[in-house]
């Protein structure tokens, strides 16, 4: 498996984006994934593997060809066991780990090096929990990924506001996580502070995303890097959201909306539709503003020149 600018005989690559188009008619894989309106363009002696989907084509392939190593079943001796805890069959645990009282670990899971699962915690089977994670008042489903120093449960920052200072609000509520989730390296999700933050099935949620307490996410949305979700907002089905994207507390994102990257959200979104822009309006009228503006500058310019 090899990008097609340095793919060789013996390498499959794959074509999807129309930048590349250099890339393909020079390069010397052995066989390309590529769609049908490009598949004339291959060079002599790499093969057209002829598809609709040819990044998905190459991921699968590279899945079969590189399959993740299935779990030993083993609890490293440096790691602790709360003897209440329980782990199902094959569910390796690693060094320096922690599970607590009460923790639940379904089969085939695995609990990397230094994780802390806190008391009462559910893990359904086939999830993945990265080294120096931890995870606390969390339920959380099947074949959940959670990659390194992500810290799940914590504390929201809930707190009241007094003259004489500020008052702690007790933080009751857990975090509910679905099925098939991803949470990247370094993301934080707080618990609720007494309804769930909860996160929906099929969700993919990059590195250094900050998730606050209360949030509701739907399924099978996309979360970019740095973005920052404040409190009781509740985001719909199959929402995107780009890198930097700030979204003020206590609102609605419509399902299937996208937000482009680094835009503030201050208001509600509808369903479906497209922003731009902080404070973010609709992408079109963000691009016309910006063509706009552009036209103004070079004019003024062109007059003291």
């Amino acid at each position: 498996m090899a990008p097609l600018e340095v793919a060789g005989p013996q390498d499959i690559s794959f074509f999807d984006n129309i930048l590349y188009k250099d890339h393909f008619v020079q390069t010397k894989a052995g066989a390309c994934f590529v769609r049908p309106s490009f598949a004339a363009l291959a060079p002599a002696g790499t093969v057209a593997l002829v598809t609709d989907t040819p990044y998905k084509a190459f991921a699968l392939t590279a899945q079969k060809l590189f399959p993740v190593a299935a779990p030993a079943g083993q609890v490293h001796p440096g790691a602790f066991v709360h003897p209440t805890a329980q782990l199902g069959a094959g569910v390796d645990v690693g060094p320096g780990a922690v599970i607590e009282e009460r923790a639940q670990i379904g089969e085939d899971t695995v609990v990397g090096p230094q994780v802390v699962i806190g008391a009462g915690v559910v893990l359904g089977k086939q999830c993945h929990i990265g080294a120096h994670a931890s995870i606390s008042h969390s339920l959380i489903g099947d074949h959940v990924r959670i990659y390194p120093g992500a810290r799940i449960g914590q504390d929201g920052f809930g707190f009241a506001i007094d003259p004489s200072g500020f008052v702690k609000v007790p933080q009751l509520g857990r975090v509910v996580i679905g099925n098939h989730v991803e949470i990247g390296a370094n993301t934080t999700i707080d618990r609720g502070a007494g309804p769930d933050t909860t996160i929906g099935d099929g969700t993919w949620i990059d590195n250094l995303v900050q998730i606050g307490h209360n949030v509701k996410i739907g399924r099978g949305c996309v979360i970019v890097a740095q973005v920052g979700i404040s409190g009781s907002t509740v985001i719909g089905d199959y929402v995107m959201l780009g890198g930097q994207v700030g979204i003020a507390g206590h609102l609605k994102i419509g399902a299937g909306a996208r937000i482009a990257a680094q835009s503030g959200i201050m208001r509600d979104v509808d369903a479906k539709a497209e922003m731009m822009g902080y404070p973010a309006m609709p992408m079109k009228s963000f691009l016309r503003q910006v063509a706009f503006l552009k036209r103004l500058v070079n004019k003024t310019e062109g007059k003291t020149s």
